[in-house]
């Protein structure tokens, strides 16, 4: 499973990606987290406010810094 991190490098960007490696640790490895910064790559994701979760190529949040339980929920829904 993948997680994209979509987000130019603010301040929510670096927390969202903080809370998204500590929901993954509850899964053993199984998730990969990328973090996406160049703003044309954001863009092909229809994605035009930051910061924003992408799982498995399905945009699941987008304009807010989701906590490690809700990104679990995420992470458990493409499961």
């Amino acid at each position: 499973m993948e997680i994209k991190i979509l987000g130019t490098g603010c301040s929510n960007c670096k927390k969202l990606e903080a809370n998204a490696r500590e929901a993954a640790k509850e899964f053993n490895g199984d998730v990969k987290i990328t973090k996406v910064e160049d703003i044309k790559d954001i863009m092909k994701y229809g994605v035009m406010r930051t910061p924003a979760i992408v799982i498995n190529e399905k945009v699941k949040m987008v304009g807010k810094v989701s906590g490690v339980d809700e990104i679990k929920k995420y992470i458990n829904d493409e499961k």
